[in-house]
């Protein structure tokens, strides 16, 4: 059945009720000037403000770049989404009543509208069933725990809306299912049970956990996080992927914080739900936290919606994973910081304090002075490569000096790579200042040196080692990717179809061996039973687990895939996004390795001599770069927060 077009006056009322500053201040920084809004054009880089929001007329206009549009036409460009998408996001928001052209189509559309406000729903009322049973008797030691070991207020308590997930095992299944009557598979989309491995009903995700609702930038709950109150692990457990909830693009309390952002033209960054919280409660309102992953640049992204500066501080825990964190959120984000797109500096708290425990003792002045001090990120790096080494030590010395120099390097400005040189010379010379002029003019030299032949060979094998590094990454998300689609295909029998066409149309195949291995045998086992029964209806693992001792080591190396703990549950719950993210995953890597293999015959040709071939490679590059950004956005689950 074709899908329904969206009724003209639906259009015209979402047209009507939606204001273009509304729309548009959501995505780019505002200031009014006169009746209008200026900006930062987010279509084409820019210093300074040339995009211009007429509240008067609805409509844009960037004297750069010549963007220009109403707000429907803004949101398709900025998020490439279709015009119906666009439309009905919009009606929602408005709480606009959508009609369809085809009446007949009608009630099939508005019920696959309507799934993510039933799941907007269920969140909703889980969150006050969570809030109850915090004030009840079962939840008197979490209540405890936010006053005491907290130190929370009651208003803060009531404004973050925590609650507590009680100890039973079917406590919000009982409530939602049974008292409520939702459908047992909506709860299951929103993230709140899960099924159990033998087939015979559902238990609770969050069990004596207190629980922290996480919000949409509309202030919506899309999710929760848990924290355990006993030894259980792991002590946080985040809600699953699903339609509603992205990790890798939500920051918790950035619905809160947008605006704070946005007046104090700064956003502070920390790893914790609690640390969030309480900066929040001491007035520091302009803070956001991740979600227990690694920062990702979809997420630093967001937040630059909201800072004309672009200051973004880390303050992530000064202990041995918090500063592990951070280096890795610096290797994400520092091409930007590099080209000036992110003012990006890092606090570490004294004596290793998380911001949470640093209130405890500290007001609100004496963080946000330390944010005010906080150093750049280059200097926090310098400080990493010195802090606890002996410079005194002359084989020490030269190991941080080099170190020094290949941070230096990346420095693309002339006049900041200059004062970093002579604060790292400072450094060196140990408070002997006649030293400093000879140790920065080393590292300049050092710096600027051209490529000797002892430097070639280091980096052709430093090409080699990245190649490696390719490849082990490539295995690793093949591992990841191809033992998903096995593990879904063994378990869930009605998708096995869905995994064959999915494979079939893009000519994918199963390039471990110990994969392609399992692969032949099921369909070895298929065909043998195709005569007496649909492929959905084959026990493949128990058909599996009878092979012969001839094949009891093979199948050794993939009986991991037979069985399911809670964990993996988690893995294949979403089994058609888990499908569509894993093809993908597997396509990313032929692209990645016809693109290495263009790239390097286009190094090998003489554009003097074959121009026309140099051309060719050149658009077969392009084209490969261009899917493998396409898939990236098709690979929804986060294979690395997967267990295989």
């Amino acid at each position: 059945m074709s899908s329904p077009r969206i009724h003209s006056d639906t259009i015209q009322e979402v047209k009507d009720r939606s204001d273009i500053y509304d729309i548009i201040s959501e995505k780019v920084v505002l200031k009014r000037r006169g009746k209008d809004f200026v900006g930062l054009c987010p279509f084409h880089e820019e210093k300074s403000p040339s995009f211009t929001v007429s509240p008067s007329r609805q409509m844009y206009y960037c004297f750069g770049c010549g963007a220009a549009g109403n707000g429907i036409k803004f949101l398709m460009e900025l998020d490439k989404s279709s015009f119906a998408d666009v439309v009905l996001d919009l009606a929602r928001r408005y709480n606009v009543p959508v009609k369809t052209e085809s009446p007949e189509q009608h009630q099939e559309f508005q019920k696959t509208l309507s799934l993510r406000e039933k799941l907007y729903e269920i969140l909703a009322i889980a969150t006050s069933f969570y809030q109850h049973a915090l004030r009840q008797p079962q939840g008197e030691a979490a209540l405890e725990y936010l006053k005491f070991s907290r130190r929370l207020g009651e208003e803060t308590i009531q404004e973050f809306q925590l609650g507590y997930a009680p100890a039973g095992w079917e406590t919000i299944y009982g409530y939602l299912v049974e008292q409520k009557h939702f459908p047992v598979e909506l709860v299951e989309k929103a993230g709140l049970i899960v099924p159990r491995k033998a087939g015979n009903g559902y238990y609770d995700r969050f069990r004596d956990r207190l629980i922290i609702p996480i919000y949409d930038i509309q202030g919506r709950v899309i999710g929760f996080g848990g924290r355990s109150l006993g030894d259980e692990q792991p002590k946080y457990l985040n809600s699953p992927e699903t339609e509603l909830f992205d990790k890798g693009r939500t920051l918790f309390c950035l619905d809160r914080a947008k605006k704070a952002i946005s007046q104090q033209d700064m956003a502070v960054v920390v790893e914790g739900y609690f640390d969030a919280i309480a900066l929040h409660a001491a007035g520091i309102n302009y803070v956001v936290a991740s979600l227990g992953t690694a920062l990702s640049i979809n997420q630093i992204r967001l937040l630059l919606r909201y800072t004309e500066s672009k200051q973004i501080i880390l303050n992530f825990d000064a202990d041995a994973a918090g500063t592990k964190a951070t280096e890795r959120a610096i290797g994400e984000i520092e091409t930007l910081a590099y080209r000036g797109e992110v003012n990006l500096r890092i606090l570490n708290l004294p004596n290793g304090k998380d911001a949470d425990e640093y209130l405890y003792i500290h007001t609100r002045h004496d963080y946000q002075d330390l944010l005010e001090k906080s150093p750049y990120f280059l200097e926090w790096q310098i400080h990493q490569i010195v802090g606890g080494k002996s410079i005194e030590n002359v084989a020490e010395s030269q190991r941080i000096a080099t170190a020094m120099v290949e941070l230096l390097r990346k420095v693309q400005d002339l006049n900041q790579r200059t004062a970093y040189i002579q604060s790292c010379a400072e450094i060196l010379s140990q408070g002997q200042s006649r030293l400093i002029p000879m140790l920065a003019d080393s590292l300049r030299k050092q710096i600027n040196k051209p490529l000797v032949q002892n430097q070639q060979n280091k980096a052709s094998d430093s090409r080699k080692s990245d190649l490696i590094i390719s490849a082990q990454r490539d295995r690793t998300l093949l591992e990841k990717a191809e033992g998903l689609l096995l593990r879904i295909y063994l378990h869930c029998p009605e998708y096995r179809q869905e995994i064959i066409k999915a494979l079939e149309a893009e000519n994918l195949e199963f390039s471990l061996t110990n994969h392609r291995f399992l692969w032949i045998k099921i369909s070895e086992i298929e065909l043998s039973l195709q005569e007496q029964k649909p492929r959905e209806d084959i026990d493949l693992i128990s058909q599996l687990q009878n092979f012969d001792r001839e094949h009891s080591s093979e199948i050794s190396e993939v009986s991991h895939l037979f069985y399911l703990n809670e964990k993996t549950i988690n893995d294949i719950e979403r089994p058609s996004i888990g499908i569509r993210a894993a093809t993908a995953s597997l396509e990313w890597v032929l692209c990645e390795k016809r693109y290495l293999q263009y790239l390097d015959k286009w190094k090998k040709t003489d554009i003097k001599l074959n121009l026309e071939l140099a051309e060719y490679y050149q658009q077969q590059l392009y084209a490969e770069q261009k899917r493998m950004k396409e898939l990236e956005q098709l690979r929804m689950v986060k294979f690395s927060e997967l267990t295989f």
